[in-house]
């Protein structure tokens, strides 16, 4: 029986790591898994897991106020000591491009696991940006030792950086997994969030929904995206905006100064995922600078701009259910305003086939470990 240890820090990664942690349990005699969260983000995170009904056997519990990027990477090295050399796990698993991926993998390699990195090879070859993310990803895609790559396109980024083919797997995202299960379950539980957002939606209009978080649209990006979002709403008096607004007071100050006067402008508290999985249902399109954001709504058929310059996730723009408008006011306005005007290409983008998966990429995972003789090299 393999020992496997699957770490995770921040709520985007518990939404995509939670099917593969339900999918290894199916498994018991081949593997004994274990949960490791560092809580890079707490109450974000601990929703999900109670969404998903997932206990962390071991909690670093490491969010503090204002943390910085060099306490938390050294704090997720030191915490994960103790528990690798207690379980020593023969293969960690980490997602993605946080600094929990990052630091996880340096202390996994540090202790003789076999690094498996899930959502592997996406880049944008700028390591300011995303940032740290660009390089919190490059940096564990040299360490890891299995990539889990999610498309054909990821796999490439792989091969031109000389990781071996058998080394790379491709899976389809594990966000669809998550997603495709949330909506199935969304029905059947009650879920007080979603029933305050029922009284919030009017179904007479034209949903915008808003989330914006990223560092590098910190200041005048978001000056420019909050005008962006007045002319949006002023020049639409049919359309409503909803935006829960993340709590970083980078983000709350420009956008409550900027947004908050607007009639057909909700602002409203950061939502626990199975109520942002249903209001995302229930939009029309969606305004973003969120990764999973451009994974997942394509799926629910919603087009997307993405308020970014760069996108490590090109293959949605390839397809065509994702435009990158940047932080510039006038192309967010424009290009939202086709949308909302023009029937034909607006069902033109809903209706395009999602590139990132079909729902079954953790099965794939686990099929490939349980059949897996060895790493080769």
């Amino acid at each position: 029986m393999k020992k496997n240890l699957i770490i995770f820090g921040t709520r985007p990664e518990a939404i995509k790591m939670a099917p593969l942690v339900k999918e290894f349990q199916k498994f018991k005699d081949n593997f004994e898994t274990k949960v490791c969260i560092t809580a890079q983000h707490r109450e974000m995170l601990d929703q999900v897991l109670d969404f998903f009904e997932i206990k962390a056997d071991f909690d670093l519990d490491l969010m503090k106020p204002n943390q910085n990027l060099y306490s938390l990477t050294g704090d997720i090295i030191n915490g994960l000591k103790p528990i690798l050399e207690d379980f020593k796990p023969d293969y960690v698993f980490v997602h993605g491009d946080t600094t929990t991926t990052m630091a996880s993998s340096i202390a996994a390699y540090y202790s003789g696991a076999k690094v498996c990195h899930v959502e592997a090879g996406l880049r944008t070859n700028n390591k300011w940006s995303p940032f740290p993310e660009e390089m919190n990803r490059q940096i564990t895609g040299r360490i890891s030792d299995i990539h889990f790559a999610p498309t054909k396109a990821s796999k490439v980024n792989l091969l031109l950086e000389n990781i071996k083919d058998e080394n790379i797997v491709v899976t389809g995202n594990t966000v669809i997994d998550a997603l495709l299960e949330s909506v199935s379950k969304l029905d059947s539980v009650y879920d007080s969030e979603i029933e305050n957002l029922k009284q919030l939606v009017y179904k007479n209009k034209k949903l915008i929904l808003v989330t914006g978080h990223r560092r590098e649209n910190h200041g005048q990006g978001f000056i420019n995206i909050c005008k962006a979002l007045k002319q949006i709403a002023e020049e639409n008096p049919n359309t409503q905006i909803i935006y829960p607004v993340h709590l970083n007071p980078n983000v709350q100050k420009p956008v409550y100064e900027l947004l908050e006067s607007i009639s057909n402008i909700y602002l409203i508290v950061p939502l626990s995922y199975p109520a942002f999985v249903w209001l995302m249902n229930k939009s029309y399109l969606i305004i973003t600078d969120s990764g999973g954001v451009q994974e997942e709504a394509p799926s629910l058929g919603k087009p997307v701009l993405v308020m970014r310059d760069t996108t490590e996730r090109p293959e949605a723009v390839d397809a065509g259910t994702v435009i990158l408008v940047g932080t510039d006011s006038e192309k967010i306005v424009a290009e939202t305003t086709i949308l909302l005007n023009d029937a034909m290409h607006y069902q033109k983008m809903s209706g395009l086939h999602n590139p990132y998966g079909d729902g079954k990429a953790c099965k794939r995972i686990v099929e490939y470990l349980i059949n897996i003789d060895d790493l080769k090299g």
